[in-house]
């Protein structure tokens, strides 16, 4: 959530950020009533304490008349200092829920606009030229027996699907070289669970009452996640660090569920807009001050990952109206999708700033002793949407796929061979 001090003291950088996230900018004076209110009520509430106890300590000095009246006078201060506490913690929780649906405050450097607002940043690759009619990722997929939808849907339901043979093997080869890649870079390897507490899912910045992407089990009050990010990010909740051990990074692997709410008619195709699929997710805990040279780290790993896969991509500065709620700035990586001729997002990574943090009570000590809240930040390293990418871009005219040559120790074939 965002820092009621930074409120305070400069409102109008929030109601900057809500509009530029094409959000109501009303809700800055909502927030700073409450709080004025809240302190106003705690201030009566101390108030009325201090004399309470002042007034206990009189009455055992007291007699007759004069102790009579200090018993009823205590007698009413003691219903005053309960009501006002009642009116604290009221304004107070009014305040919490109000400040956990506001969104992070957008990094004035984001561009302003809405979801076709984007900047390009970066061109790597150029789109490649067929000699012969390209097909799609799908049939590929099932020339090589690599991707069976029909079975999957007939299992499990519509966007499910099943990776088999040269699919299964494609799909491990290529989160193995992302983790693989993630170890090098100094990260912890995590494999994360799938099935989260709600506050794990609020910390991190769902509305788990209004989001109708998230798969809930009602029963048990447990929720799938959409990424590891989600596990990861509550991993520290309630802790304090040591700041001379930041930045802690960690790679997690997981599956994935998301309802795909809304999405109806589009992508139904293939593996693009699925229900599960699997992904490596880096996450890093860091100092605030240096969360801006780590978004830039976050999205150099990414970029290596396209590069070894060798798939022509674009690297997006996302607008501020497109930006998810814990997101002050995000850079999108779009992988080249012959069949499509346009570009598709392979990789996000956000820089969360305090957002994250101090929603879950993630703090880290400074070098003074102080505790200070941490910022996070978050990164697609590999998932299964990269095999439309380096199917369809790799692909040969009687429909084998050449392995990228970084990936084939790691899938254990250099050429993916149609089915016979």
């Amino acid at each position: 959530m965002i820092d009621l001090r930074t409120l305070r003291e400069d409102p109008d950088r929030l109601r900057a950020s809500q509009r530029a996230r094409g959000e109501d900018d009303t809700v800055v004076d909502t927030l700073l009533s409450l709080d004025e209110r809240r302190r106003s009520a705690l201030g009566s509430f101390e108030s009325l304490r201090a004399e309470q106890k002042n007034v206990g300590k009189s009455v055992s000095k007291a007699s007759g008349d004069e102790r009579q009246a200090l018993l009823d006078r205590a007698k009413d201060l003691a219903a005053q200092v309960k009501a006002a506490e009642a009116e604290a913690e009221q304004l107070g929780s009014a305040l919490e829920a109000e400040l956990m649906s506001v969104p992070n405050i957008v990094d004035p450097a984001a561009p302003h606009g809405g979801e076709d607002d984007y900047v390009v940043l970066d061109h790597v690759g150029t789109p490649r030229e067929f000699d012969f009619t390209p097909r799609d990722h799908l049939e590929l997929g099932e020339l090589l027996g690599a991707i069976d939808m029909e079975r999957g849907a007939k299992v499990s339901g519509s966007r499910f699907f099943f990776l088999r043979g040269a699919g299964a093997r494609l799909q491990l080869g290529l989160l193995n070289m992302a983790m693989q890649q993630a170890v090098e870079a100094g990260f912890v390897p995590m494999i994360t669970p799938v099935l989260v507490k709600p506050e794990s899912m609020q910390g991190t910045g769902f509305t788990i009452a209004h989001d109708s992407e998230i798969y809930r089990l009602p029963e048990d009050d447990l929720y799938l996640v959409g990424t590891s990010e989600v596990p990861l990010a509550a991993y520290h909740a309630d802790e304090i660090l040591d700041g001379s051990q930041l930045p802690h990074r960690y790679a997690g692997w997981s599956s994935c569920f998301r309802r795909e709410a809304g999405s109806y008619g589009k992508d139904t195709r293939g593996i693009i807009r699925v229900h599960q699929f699997d992904k490596v997710e880096m996450f890093s805990y860091c100092k605030p001050e240096d969360s801006a040279e780590e978004h830039q780290r976050l999205l150099a790993w990414e970029k290596q990952m396209l590069d070894k896969c060798e798939l022509p991509y674009r690297v997006i500065d996302t607008a501020a109206g497109d930006l998810g709620m814990s997101a002050a700035r995000k850079f999108d990586c779009e992988g080249w999708i012959p069949s499509q001729g346009r570009y598709r997002e392979l990789t996000s990574t956000s820089n969360c700033t305090e957002f994250q943090a101090r929603r879950l009570k993630v703090r880290f000590r400074d070098e003074d002793g102080k505790p200070r809240v941490v910022a996070t930040l978050n990164g697609t390293l590999a998932t299964t949407r990269w095999i439309v990418a380096i199917l369809e871009n790799h692909q040969q005219a009687d429909g084998s796929v050449v392995v990228p040559k970084a990936l084939r120790p790691f899938v254990g074939l250099d050429v993916l061979e149609p089915v016979k």
